[in-house]
Parts: C-alpha cells; sequence; structure tokens
C-alpha cells in the first residue's frame, strides 16, 4: 500500500525563516529515506548548484490526511551531508549533547495572530475593536474569533503525538497561544516547528493565515511571543541555581548574544509597555511580567523550579534559543558547580 509522507523543512529566507513541504510516495514499511530539492528556490542555494538534501528527524502521524500519512520533520544538508549554513538544528544538537547531564527541559508558548488579508481576524474592516482587556482567555462570539481554528489546530497536534500541553486567547481579538513542552531542546524545537506548519495548514481550511509576527498590529496592542520556559535538573532540585541561571543570563554582554537570536522585530515588541522589558535593558524578579526573566511566585515559595525568559518573539527560531539558553545556563552552573 502507498503512503503519503509530508517531508518538511525550514528554508533560508531572511530575516525570518519559512516553512516548506512537498510530498513523497513511500511503499508501506519503508523507512523514510533521504531525499532532496531545489534550494535556488528557497534561499538556500544558487541556481549553477542548487541541490539540497533533506535528511528526516522526527515523523509523526499526518492528522490532516490521516490513515497511514506522515509528517516527516527534515534537517537541511549540502550534497556532502554536513549541514547546510540555514540549519540551525545541527549546533543545538552539540550543545544539547555537550550538557545533557544536566537534563534541561524547556517549555515553549507560541503567540500567533490569525489574519484576513491585512487584518487581524476580528478586527472590523474600518476601524477598530474594542481596548484590549476583555479578550484574554475570554468567552462569547464578541471576544473569541477562530475559536474552532484553534480547537481543530490543537486536535491535529495531539495526534502527531506532539507534546502539547495547553492553549489560550491572547489579549488582542484573533490571538491566541498553544505551549510546548515540558521537553529537551530539540525534542520542544522539533515539536514547535511541526506545530506551526500544522497551524498553518488547518488554518488553510478556513481559508485564514496564521502570522508569528512579533507586532502584527500596529498602537497600543500586545505583541506576539513566544516566552521560554527553562530549568536544569539542579533547578528543579534548588533555588540557588536559578537564582545563577538569572545572573548569568544578565551578565556582561550576554544580554545582547541572547537578543540578537531571539527574532527579527524585537524592537518593536520589547518596548518596556505591554508587560516587556526593553529590549536594551536586562532584569529579572518574582511575578513580574516587566522583567526580561520572570521567577514564578511558586517557584520562590517552593525554592526549586524554572525560569520564564520572557524575551523571545513570537517569530523566533527554537532551536536558536533554546541551544543559547543551554549554553548560557549550563556553561555558568558547571563553573558554579551547581550541577
Amino acid at each position: 500500500m502507498a503512503i503519503k509522507a509530508e517531508y518538511i523543512w525550514i528554508d533560508g529566507t531572511e530575516p525570518t525563516a519559512k516553512l516548506r513541504s512537498k510530498t513523497k510516495i513511500l511503499d508501506e514499511g519503508q523507512e523514510p529515506p533521504i531525499w532532496g530539492f531545489d534550494g535556488s528556490s528557497t534561499n538556500q542555494a544558487e541556481g549553477h548548484s542548487s541541490d539540497c538534501v533533506l535528511r528526516p528527524v522526527k515523523v509523526t502521524p499526518d492528522p490532516i490526511r490521516g490513515g497511514d500519512s506522515i509528517l516527516v520533520l527534515c534537517e537541511v544538508l549540502d550534497t556532502d551531508f554536513t549541514p547546510h549554513p540555514t540549519n540551525t538544528r545541527a549546533k543545538t544538537a552539540e550543545l544539547a549533547e555537550q550538557y545533557a547531564g544536566q537534563e534541561s527541559w524547556f517549555g515553549i508558548e507560541q503567540e500567533y495572530t490569525f489574519m484576513v488579508g491585512s487584518r487581524p481576524l476580528g478586527f472590523p474592516e474600518n476601524g477598530f475593536p474594542a481596548p484590549q482587556g476583555g479578550y484574554y482567555c475570554g468567552v462569547g462570539a464578541d471576544e473569541i474569533f477562530g475559536r474552532e481554528i484553534v480547537e481543530k489546530h490543537l486536535d491535529n497536534c495531539l495526534a502527531a503525538g506532539l507534546p502539547i500541553s495547553g492553549i489560550n486567547a491572547e489579549v488582542m481579538p484573533g490571538q491566541w497561544e498553544f505551549q510546548v513542552g515540558p521537553a529537551s531542546a530539540l525534542e520542544v524545537s522539533d515539536s514547535l516547528w511541526l506545530a506551526r506548519w500544522l497551524l498553518y495548514r488547518t488554518a488553510e481550511e478556513w481559508n485564514v493565515s496564521a502570522t508569528i509576527d512579533p507586532k502584527p498590529a500596529k498602537g497600543d496592542w500586545n505583541g506576539a511571543g513566544c516566552h521560554t520556559n527553562f530549568s536544569t535538573k539542579a533547578m528543579r532540585e534548588d533555588y540557588e541555581p536559578i537564582i545563577a541561571a538569572c545572573e548569568a543570563l544578565g551578565q556582561d554582554d550576554k544580554p545582547a548574544e541572547h537578543i540578537a537570536v531571539y527574532g527579527d522585530g524585537i524592537a518593536d515588541r520589547l518596548t518596556g509597555a505591554h508587560e516587556t522589558a526593553h529590549f536594551t535593558q536586562f532584569s529579572y524578579g518574582v511575578s513580574n511580567r516587566g522583567a526580561s526573566i520572570r521567577i514564578p511566585w511558586q517557584v520562590e515559595k517552593d525554592k526549586k523550579g524554572y525560569l520564564e525568559d520572557r524575551r523571545p518573539n513570537a517569530n523566533m527560531d527554537p532551536y536558536l534559543v533554546t541551544g543559547k539558553i543551554v549554553d548560557t545556563v549550563c556553561s555558568a552552573l558547571e563553573k558554579k558547580g551547581l550541577v
């Protein structure tokens, strides 16, 4: 019996990479093989030497097509089988292996906005809706827009076996969030990319687009982030490593290093307003959503747990973000003997 396999990869579009996919027909029981594509059409090669290689890294059931169809997330290689310059997964895999003993976990909160043409779903054709406030975790057709798409996307993610842990409506009409994790750096990043693909693909059925633009509506509206929750085994057992992690994230040039890979357009979102810290400043605090790093109140009470990095944009590359956090925090905890 023939199996439909949807090969999915991240392209070379700048400043924010896009998802691409195409279908390969496999024989029943056949492992998804290495495949290829035209990199000159995805900003990953020149026309005179355009072949790029797709290497499967994660396979899940395909809830869109159903049956025995599968989704095949791939990393991109050059034809000599070395990581392509746009392959950000490879470096994170090295860092995850280097610090595997610290057992890093991530939980990522992906915010996004449904769009109809150039306006968010729920915005009137002329003018603006009521100010934000009642939309967050709201209920009712006057405050919630796109719930049927969100529910279908959640079902699709669960059917694909992704570690989705929740959904909620956000502060602007048409803006929503789903959470992925807790999981390792690679597992959470792979799953987030697949969940994004399923979001776009699911929304197609309603003729609606979904965007991870960090500021889809200009003016007095919250932007869209990708808050990243993080812990190591030591942080889950004691409070001192949590404070050490926060200090490490704010040390010397580390804030600028992180901001540089936290998504394009970050200055438009991290303004110091709308529950953000200004992108040029670093701070951390307990239960403070205006800080760069938030320590949940329950964590301070329990004297163990995790931290929330509130800086990453909705359009961030999770491989870059998780890799940078692992590198900064795990190396610091190792130096301090807090592992």
